[in-house]
């Protein structure tokens, strides 16, 4: 564990969170190669739900098994490993204490046609397993979005009270946001700054595009040059209560290393806390993807 200044400055932030959340925030901050920078790099395996299984792990086979990703993520000195119940349930035991864990307490899947998810976990469960967070997926914009926030409100109270951390996953889309619109800036970091308000303690979003999706909200970011991600990454952690909330970006979709990396790097110029990134390193062969994780430590070290 690297208790570092920085690592206080970040837990001042969270002024109300009682020592057991916060001892759980440091865990997570502590954790693997970039313990006390105040960056993260996180594994999230919970594609299975939403692709199912032959999209997700076929192409590297080693991925059915969820111990893969547990050593994965500790091999790779992450900060945190992310996933459902079952997962977490299979390497409980043997990778006890060895790596911080959050638990994703909803799924969906590809097969339904309401923009919703189902509470799959529990913040008992997340104790049991002695896990330092839970995660959960909120869709500002779409019809359920009032139910999930009311879900969230109910289940983050829940672990705030036995000391567990609140990471909430707010991705956009239903409703009048148009496809496009998903990874707008303006609706990024609204949908970043509802995440604040509902309490989460990190926040995961996708990297915005330059496109302005709101009518209303046009004339806010006029004569301003969004060219730029990092430019694009500054306003998102803006958004979340001027940078005192913890702020990850997610991975998306498998692309190219290159790519993979200079999102990083974007991430780090405007002042982001990391990466969560699933499918562009447990899909490929373990060498490549630790190699891959290690560089992207590298780059948030500010070494590459």
């Amino acid at each position: 564990m690297t208790f570092t200044p920085t690592v206080k400055a970040i837990l001042d932030k969270y002024e109300s969170d009682n020592p057991g959340t916060k001892a759980n925030l440091a865990r997570i901050l502590t954790a693997g190669k970039l313990g006390g920078t105040g960056k993260l790099v996180i594994l999230p395996v919970d594609q299975g739900f939403e692709h199912g299984p032959a999209r997700s792990f076929s192409v590297n086979p080693a991925g059915y098994d969820p111990h893969y990703h547990f050593q994965l993520a500790i091999d790779a000195g992450l900060s945190a490993y992310a996933a459902p119940l079952g997962p977490l349930e299979a390497g409980a035991d043997t990778f006890a204490g060895q790596i911080p864990t959050i638990l994703k307490v909803n799924s969906s899947n590809s097969w339904a046609t309401s923009i919703d998810q189902a509470v799959t976990g529990t913040v008992d469960d997340a104790l049991r397993l002695g896990c330092a967070a839970i995660g959960f997926t909120i869709y500002p914009g779409s019809d359920g979005i009032f139910e999930q926030m009311e879900e969230i409100r109910e289940m983050s109270a829940e672990a705030k009270a036995v000391g567990i951390a609140t990471v909430i996953w707010s991705y956009p889309r239903g409703g009048d946001i148009s496809k496009a619109g998903e990874l707008a800036l303006d609706v990024g970091a609204y949908a970043a700054h509802m995440a604040a308000l509902l309490g989460a303690h990190i926040i995961k979003v996708k990297l915005p595009s330059a496109n302005i999706e709101q009518k209303d909200a046009k004339p806010m970011y006029e004569g301003t040059d969004w060219a730029a991600q990092a430019d694009r990454v500054r306003h998102v952690v803006q958004a979340c209560f001027a940078g005192r909330r913890i702020v990850v970006f997610s991975g998306g979709a498998t692309k190219g290393e290159d790519a993979v990396y200079q999102d990083a790097r974007d991430i780090l110029a405007g002042g982001g806390n990391g990466s969560i990134i699933g499918r562009n390193t447990f899909q490929r062969p373990r060498a490549d993807a630790l190699a891959m994780l290690d560089k992207l430590v590298r780059i948030y070290k500010g070494e590459a």
